[in-house]
Order: structure tokens, then C-alpha cells, then sequence
């Protein structure tokens, strides 16, 4: 560096005299970062990295002067402060009185200091020396631990480079020298110099055979991006994801302080890119979403592949809209979609039922000149079949054709799901018979023979049943299932028994819906002991029920009057975990009131607390509304004041519940009471409120419409509402 350039900095650093504290001695530490860094011609392997500005103000004597430090680069910050100011060491005292006696009231260009050939130290005097009181700066304990800590690592890196791996055991007689911090910036300073992977990453797997000694997750961080600098992606990405199974990695402060120790744009979008497609083929799809955000937070560049794993991810899942959220997120960085992630995007569509936001993509697609493909084509084929929307499929298919791309199987087979869901089996039929370029497989059969038992007719369903094997294709468990619904919901238990004995025999495993089928089918002819027995047998083949097992059995309790046993397993329902809906409870007070037995109703909730269950408002919105609906108007507002007796606020469709009852049966004042405290709470009537009060007796019609014309003046209902309602009674 030139003077000009020394006396330039000096100038800029230095700290004014106006500006000194009058009592306090001020030490300001200012961090330059060189250009480039160029070794100093008496440092013989390892030249210093940054250099440190100190100015230094001792006010008692209106003295200030800067300290130029070349630093070595592991010591990655400087703090100075007064206790360290205090440790006046002899030699620098000795220093600085010697050149005040000689030089007094002179003013000194510069003192040089010279001690290791690492450790450089120029003060120079900025301002005239009026008088000396004994105060003196001490920079010797400093400069001795910089000395002592930089001498270490130059000499790890010179054994590194040599070799001799077993002489650092010696040092201090162990290994306790060789911290994982100083392990650390070992690795950080080879690299910085070039050596390469031949001394760094040996040194690296030796040390894991010192006792005692594992690396921190700086040391192989910092290595993984060393190999990944060298193109040796297969070992880097082993090591990302041992230490991703063991430390917190998708920790955002944590993710944050890594980004920043190695700022290379390009190897932090490679490590951070798999680090994504890691966490999410793993299962952990949330910490794949935080890394992806410190991404986008840092400015880091995701991978093509990263996207279309983490998409992928999210669909499996069955978070599409967070799909939605991460697609606007990558547009934002600067990820260009490629086929692969418009596919995901087009199954997040499919998932949802979204045809106009498929439509969209499409043209997107067409406009940055994505060519779609079969995948893209089949997408968009079987979303419109299952929406009916059999025009709009075949103009798919039609472009298909203009683009020189065949059917293949899987758009036959959302052809033929498409007519067999609208019962249009002639149609199906004769798709099938056309079928080229691809063979029918077991969806093909399975849908054909579903959609004649739909359709009632099971003679042409066992046709294709034969029809199948003979093709050398065996049923599975969806093509028992369909063919075991018709024979139960014709009553036909035995043959639905003979069909499961060959399941046995075939070795097809029954899910739930093949023991689902047949619970129901019992329920449904009162044999509640066969339904049981079932169930049991469902328990013992590793199944476990579920919601629709209970409520199968529940109903079939209900019908036959036994209310304890369908209470019980109304209990051991919501003990599974399952929610009850508005039926469920529906068909218990049903069976109550035929017993006219209300109390029963009434003591309901006080068995959820003793059997560890929680009450809540939606227990008594059923058995309030419910109770209603049967003109149990006593019992529902009794229901109503214990429920508000526990603390436990109604909503809009109890209010509405009570209201409505109580409008019916000529109360009017007492229906007003409750749409005046609906309104004091703000509690809003919505769409599907409405549609539940809504019934086709003419009779009942006109009460009704003078009730939600009453509704309306008091403002219980939004003009969107009023609108939407409006247009459902044109």
C-alpha cells in the first residue's frame, strides 16, 4: 500500500478531537476488508487475510493515534474494551516512554513494532503530545494472543500439508488443541489458499478416529462445501445428509448463520438445493419448506430438481394450497417452471377440481413455450371427466392428436371412469373396443365392472369379471369391493360370504371397505350380532374402524332400539379420536324421543368429562338443533342454559335453532329475544345456514319467509348472502 493511500485511510478513521469523551478513554474498532489479499513478503506459507483499524483516544492527555493490525483470518472479530485497556503490559510502557522523553512536543511520522513475522503493529501519532500523565495503552496481550492462536493454525496447516498427521497428537501431549473451531478455520484457510481435496478431506475423516472428537456442524458444513467446490457431489451430499439427520439444520438462525460463513451463491444453491429434496423425500416436508425460505430470504437460487421434489412433497400430503404459496415464491427468486414442475402444478388442479386455474396454466404454458406432454395431457383428461365435462376432455384429446401424441391407458381409463360415473355404460362399452396403441390393465376391468353394478346390472359385470381372468389379469381387492356393494345392497349376504371365503382362498387381503360393506349390509337387516362379530374379526386382522364402521353400527343400534349400546360406541367413537356429526347425534335423540325418554337426552353431556372426553359447543349444537327439529323445544332450551351454564358460548345455528323453533310454535317474542342477542353478538346467518331451515312443505314456506324477512331487518344477513339466496329461489 502506498503513503498516499495510508494517509487517505488514516484520515478517514481518525477520530476528531471535538469528538473525545472527556472522562472516558474511547476505543472504536472499523473492520477494512483489503481488495485482495496479497501475502507479505516475511510470511513464508501463510500470508495474513484482513487488516484492522483501532483508533485508540487516551483523553487525559488529548492523545490519539491509529493501530494498523494485520490480523490473522481466524480471528473473525476484534473487541477491545476497556478491562483489556487496563492490562498494561511493561514492555510497550517501557516503549512509549522512551520516544515521549526523545521526541517530546515533536511530531512523529511512525513507531513500528515489529514482533512474529504474523504480527504487524504501526502507531502512528496523529495529534502533538502536550503532556504524558501516565496513561498508556497496552496492545502487547492483544497482539500475543493473535500471535499465539495464528501460530498454531499456520503450523496445523503446514503438518496438514505435510502430512504428518500424528505429530498434531503432540501438542499440549493430547488432542484437546484441536477444537472443532480450530479444526474449523484449518479447513477454511487450505481451501482459501488451494490446496485441495487431497490434504483436506483425508485430514478430515482421520480426525474422526481421534478419541473424543466429532466435528461441529461448522466443520462439516465447511467441508461440504469444499467438495462440492471440487465437483465431488456424491460425497458431499452423504455428509449433508448424515449431519441433516442429526442437527437442526432447517432451524432458521441456524440455516442463516451457515449461508453466511460461505457466500459463494453457487455452492450455497447446490448444499441448500439438496438439502430441500432431503427433508422432503424424507417426510419432513416443513423443514424442506423453512430451508426453502431461508433461501429465498438470502437470495440463494433453488435447483430445478429442488422444486419439483418439494411440490411433489406438498401434493402427497394434501397441502395444495401451500403448493400454490411455494410456486409464487420460486417464480419470485428467479426459477423459470420447467414441464415437471407444471405437472405438479397441474395434479395440485386435479386435487382440488380447479379447471379454470388448470385452463390458466395451460395457457401459461403456451405462452413461455413449455411444450406440454402424455403426463400434462392425462392430468387435464381426467379432470374434466370426473367434473362431467366430457366436451372439454375430448378437445384434449383432439390436440393430443394434432401434436402427434397417442392415448395411452391412463387416458382410456379417465374416458371410461367419466361415462361409467354418469351411468353411460353403452358409451364405455365402445371406448373399450377402441382401444389401440395400449392394453386394458386392472383399473380398465375394475371401472367397467364398477359402473354395471351402479347401473344394476351384475349379470354384465360378471361378464367382465371372466372376462378379465381369462386375459390372465386377477382381481384385487377395488374389483371384490364393487362386485361385494351390489350383492349386499341386494340383500344377497350369503353370496357376498361365498365372494369373501374366495378372497381367503386367493389370498386377497380385505381393506376396510370390503368389512365397511358387510357391517352395513348386517346393520341393515337387524343383525347387529353377525355386524359385531365382524367387527371383531376386523380387529383381529390388523384393521382399525373407522368412522364410517361406527356410524354403520350406531344406525343399526339406533334402529333396533338398544340406545346404550349405541351410545357406547357413540363414546368409544369419539374416544378413536373421530368426530361425531350432526346425524350421529341425531339418530340417538331420535331414539329418545320415541322412548320418550328426554332426560336421557338431557344428561348426555355430563358423561363426556368422566369419561375424559372434551364438551364443547359442538355437542350441544347437535342435540340444541336436533332437539328442536322434533319440537322438543323444552329440552332444547334446557340444553341451552346448561350449556351456557359451563362457560360455553352458542353459535349462529343454535340461536337460529331456538329462534326458528320458537317462531314456529307462535313464540314470537321469545324468537326475538334470540335474534336480538344474535345481533348484539354479531353472529351472522350464512348460505348454508339458510339452506338447513329451508323445506319443500308450502304450508311451512310462509311461516318461514316471514321469519327471514325478520332475520334481514335486523341485519343478520350480508348482502352477499341475501344475493346468493336470492338467486337459489329464481
Amino acid at each position: 500500500m502506498r503513503e498516499g493511500d495510508r494517509s487517505a485511510r488514516r484520515a478517514t478513521l481518525a477520530v476528531p478531537p471535538s469528538q473525545i469523551h472527556p472522562r472516558r478513554s474511547i476505543l472504536a474498532c472499523h473492520l477494512a476488508q483489503p481488495p485482495s489479499p496479497r501475502p507479505l513478503s516475511d510470511v513464508p506459507c501463510f500470508p495474513l487475510l484482513r487488516v484492522y483499524e483501532i483508533c485508540i483516544v487516551l483523553p487525559a492527555c488529548n492523545f490519539h493515534w491509529n493501530i494498523h493490525c494485520n490480523v490473522h483470518p481466524a480471528s473473525s472479530s476484534v473487541m477491545l474494551t476497556e478491562r483489556l485497556l487496563q492490562q498494561a503490559t511493561h514492555q510497550f510502557s517501557q516503549a512509549i516512554r522512551t520516544v515521549t522523553s526523545a521526541c517530546s512536543n515533536d511530531l512523529w511520522e511512525s513507531l513500528c513494532l515489529r514482533g512474529y513475522n504474523r504480527m504487524l503493529a504501526r502507531v502512528t501519532v496523529l495529534a502533538e503530545i502536550k503532556a504524558f500523565v501516565g496513561a498508556v495503552v497496552v496492545m502487547v496481550s492483544f497482539g500475543s494472543q493473535l500471535r499465539s492462536h495464528s501460530q498454531f493454525i499456520d503450523s496445523v496447516c503446514a503438518i496438514v500439508v505435510k502430512g504428518n498427521w500424528g505429530n498434531l497428537l503432540q501438542v499440549n501431549k493430547n488432542a484437546s488443541a484441536l477444537t472443532s473451531s480450530t479444526i474449523h478455520q484449518v479447513l477454511l484457510q487450505l481451501s482459501f489458499y488451494g490446496y485441495g481435496l487431497s490434504h483436506s478431506f483425508p485430514f478430515f475423516k482421520w480426525l474422526c478416529s481421534i478419541p473424543h472428537y466429532s466435528h461441529s456442524l461448522q466443520c462439516s458444513w465447511a467441508m461440504i462445501h469444499i467438495l462440492t467446490k471440487h465437483k465431488h457431489f456424491k460425497t458431499a451430499h452423504r455428509i449433508l445428509e448424515d449431519i441433516a439427520n442429526k442437527e437442526f439444520l432447517s432451524s432458521p438462525s441456524v440455516l442463516s448463520t451457515l449461508v453466511r460463513i460461505h457466500d459463494n451463491q453457487e455452492s450455497n444453491s447446490q448444499v441448500l438445493s439438496w438439502l430441500v429434496i432431503h427433508y422432503a423425500k424424507s417426510k419432513m416436508t416443513q423443514d424442506a419448506i423453512q430451508v426453502f425460505e431461508q433461501m429465498r430470504l438470502h437470495e440463494v437460487k433453488p435447483h430445478l430438481h429442488a422444486c419439483t421434489v418439494l411440490l411433489s412433497s406438498l401434493l402427497k400430503d394434501g397441502v395444495t394450497h401451500m403448493v400454490w404459496k411455494i410456486y409464487k415464491r420460486m417464480v419470485q427468486v428467479g426459477v423459470v417452471p420447467n414441464i415437471y414442475i407444471y405437472n405438479c402444478l397441474f395434479h395440485a388442479c386435479s386435487k382440488s377440481r380447479d379447471v379454470e386455474r388448470a385452463e390458466q396454466l395451460l395457457s401459461e404454458m403456451d405462452l413461455n413455450g413449455v411444450l406440454p406432454d402424455i403426463f400434462t395431457y392425462n392430468t387435464l383428461i381426467s379432470l374434466y371427466c370426473r367434473k362431467g365435462m366430457h366436451y372439454e376432455a375430448l378437445s384434449i384429446q383432439d390436440r393430443m392428436e394434432r401434436e402427434g401424441i397417442s392415448l395411452d391407458i391412463v387416458s382410456y381409463n379417465s374416458f371410461i371412469y367419466g361415462f361409467c360415473k354418469e351411468g353411460r355404460m353403452r358409451e364405455a362399452m365402445s371406448l373399450f373396443c377402441e382401444i389401440k396403441n395400449a392394453t386394458p390393465n386392472h383399473v380398465t376391468y375394475t371401472t367397467l365392472i364398477d359402473g354395471y353394478c351402479k347401473t344394476n346390472e351384475l349379470e354384465q359385470a360378471l361378464k367382465m369379471w371372466k372376462l378379465m381372468e381369462a386375459k390372465g389379469l386377477y382381481p384385487g381387492v377395488v374389483t371384490y369391493n364393487s362386485i361385494l356393494r351390489k350383492l349386499c345392497q341386494d340383500g344377497r349376504i350369503r353370496d357376498a360370504n361365498k365372494l369373501l371365503n374366495e378372497m381367503n382362498e386367493r389370498k386377497v387381503q380385505a381393506d376396510n371397505i370390503t368389512c365397511n360393506t358387510l357391517i352395513n349390509a348386517y346393520c341393515k337387516i337387524g343383525d347387529l350380532k353377525s355386524a359385531m362379530k365382524f367387527k371383531n374379526k376386523m380387529l383381529e386382522a390388523g384393521l382399525k374402524p373407522d368412522p364410517f364402521t361406527y356410524k354403520a353400527l350406531i344406525h343399526g343400534f339406533c334402529k333396533m332400539n338398544d340406545l346404550e349400546s349405541a351410545k357406547e360406541l357413540m363414546f368409544s367413537m369419539l374416544g378413536a379420536g373421530f368426530t361425531l356429526g350432526y346425524s350421529t347425534y341425531s339418530w340417538i335423540v331420535d331414539g329418545y324421543c320415541k322412548k320418550d325418554n328426554m332426560d336421557a337426552v338431557l344428561a348426555l353431556p355430563d358423561e363426556f368429562l368422566p369419561r375424559g372426553l372434551c364438551l364443547d359447543v359442538s355437542v350441544y349444537r347437535a342435540l340444541i338443533r336436533r332437539a328442536c327439529k322434533v319440537e322438543r323445544i323444552e329440552c332444547a332450551e334446557k340444553l341451552f342454559n346448561h350449556m351456557e351454564g359451563k362457560g360455553i358460548s352458542g353459535d349462529s345455528v343454535i340461536y337460529t335453532s331456538l329462534a326458528y323453533a320458537y317462531w314456529k310454535v307462535g313464540n314470537a317474542s321469545a324468537a326475538s329475544c334470540m335474534l336480538e342477542e344474535m345481533a348484539r353478538r354479531r353472529l351472522m346467518i350464512t348460505v348454508k345456514l339458510y339452506r338447513c331451515f329451508c323445506t319443500s312443505d308450502t304450508s311451512e314456506n310462509k311461516v318461514s319467509q316471514i321469519f327471514w324477512n325478520h332475520v334481514v331487518d335486523r341485519g343478520l344477513m350480508s348482502r352477499n348472502t341475501m344475493n346468493k339466496i336470492q338467486q337459489m329461489l329464481i
